[in-house]
C-alpha cells in the first residue's frame, strides 16, 4: 500500500491508499517542515499518531511532498526520520510544489502555493521549473499566512487598523509585545505563529475596505514578483493551492484582471488532488 503525506509547516495530511486505489485510512499530524522544525520535532510529531503507528506493517511506499524540502540537507533528515518509522517502505520525498502541480492540473501552467508559507513554479505538464529560489517566511512568502500575520500585528502597533478593530483584534490574541518578540525570536515556528494571526482577515468583519486592501495588496506583490516573473505567465492558466488562496479568490480574480492572467483552479487542499493523480497514474486503476 501507499501512502502520499502533504507536509506543511502548521499540518500534515497522510492518505493510505490501497491497490485498487481507495482510500483505507486518512489522518493527519503537526507541521512536518524539516527546514523549520529539528529532527527530534519532527520524529516525535509523527510517533505520536496511533494513526499511522497501527498501519507500518501495510506500507510499501511512502511519498512526501512537503514545506522545505526543496534542499538536500532539510530533505535527508526527513528520510531518515520515515525509513527509521516505516522500516519496510520505499521513501520518497518532494517539495510541496510537485504536489500542488499533480493536484492542480496536468496540463502547462503555472502553480503557487498560499498557505503558511508562498512559492511558485512553472509545471510543464510532467516537471516542475523553479524560475526563483525561495528564502523562506523572513525574506519573501509574499501573500502567504506568515505575511499577513506580520501585517496586522504592524498595522495593530502602528495604528493603522482603526479602533474597533484593534479592539476586536487585541481581545482575539495575546498582543503582548514580550510575547510577540519571544514567539517570533527566541520559539521554534515563528512562521506558524505569525501565520496563526491571519485567521482574523477571514473570520472578522469588514470595515472601510481594510482586510480587502490588505489582501489586495499582498496579492498583487505576490503576482509581480512570483507569477509575473515567468515568460509564460501570460499564456498559461495560473492556478493556486492553499487556504489563504481559497479563501481570497475574488481578490485574486481582480488582481489578475489586472495583469491580463487566466486564473485556472484554485484549491484548497492539495491533497484530494494527489489521490485522483494516483489512482490513475501511479495506481493506474481506471
Amino acid at each position: 500500500m501507499i501512502i502520499i503525506a502533504d507536509g506543511g509547516s502548521t499540518k500534515c495530511d497522510w492518505i493510505l491508499l490501497n491497490d485498487k486505489g481507495e482510500v483505507e485510512l486518512k489522518t493527519r499530524t503537526k507541521g512536518l517542515n524539516p527546514a523549520v522544525f529539528k529532527p527530534e520535532t519532527l520524529k516525535s510529531r509523527i510517533e505520536e499518531n496511533e494513526d499511522l503507528k497501527k498501519i507500518i506493517s501495510k506500507v510499501t511506499r511512502v511519498d512526501f511532498f512537503g514545506a522545505g524540502c526543496g534542499t538536500p540537507t532539510p530533505v535527508k533528515n526527513l528520510e531518515l526520520i520515515l525509513k527509521d518509522f516505516f522500516k519496510d517502505a520505499e521513501i520518497n520525498v518532494e517539495e510541496d510544489m510537485v504536489a500542488a502541480a499533480l493536484a492542480a492540473t496536468t496540463e502547462p501552467g503555472i502553480v503557487c502555493i498560499l498557505g503558511t508559507g508562498s512559492n511558485s513554479c512553472f509545471f510543464d505538464g510532467k516537471k516542475v521549473h523553479m524560475e526563483i529560489e525561495s528564502l523562506g517566511y523572513v525574506l519573501m512568502d509574499e501573500a502567504s499566512g506568515n505575511y499577513f500575520g506580520k501585517r496586522l500585528i504592524r498595522d495593530y502597533y502602528y495604528k493603522f487598523m482603526g479602533d474597533d478593530m484593534s479592539r476586536e483584534f487585541s481581545k482575539r490574541y495575546n498582543l503582548d509585545a514580550d510575547t510577540i518578540k519571544r514567539n517570533v525570536y527566541k520559539e521554534d515556528n515563528p512562521n506558524t505563529y505569525l501565520a496563526s494571526f491571519a485567521e482574523f482577515i477571514f473570520t472578522s468583519e469588514e470595515r472601510n475596505g481594510y482586510f480587502y486592501k490588505l489582501i489586495y495588496e499582498g496579492i498583487e506583490k505576490f503576482i509581480e514578483r512570483r507569477v509575473m516573473c515567468f515568460k509564460q505567465a501570460q499564456n498559461v492558466p495560473i492556478h493556486f493551492i492553499g487556504s489563504i488562496a481559497f479563501f481570497s479568490e475574488d481578490i485574486i480574480r481582480d488582481v489578475a484582471k489586472r495583469y491580463h492572467l487566466d486564473i485556472g483552479n484554485i484549491i484548497r487542499r492539495p491533497i484530494d488532488g494527489l489521490i485522483e493523480h494516483y489512482k490513475k497514474n501511479v495506481l493506474k486503476v481506471n
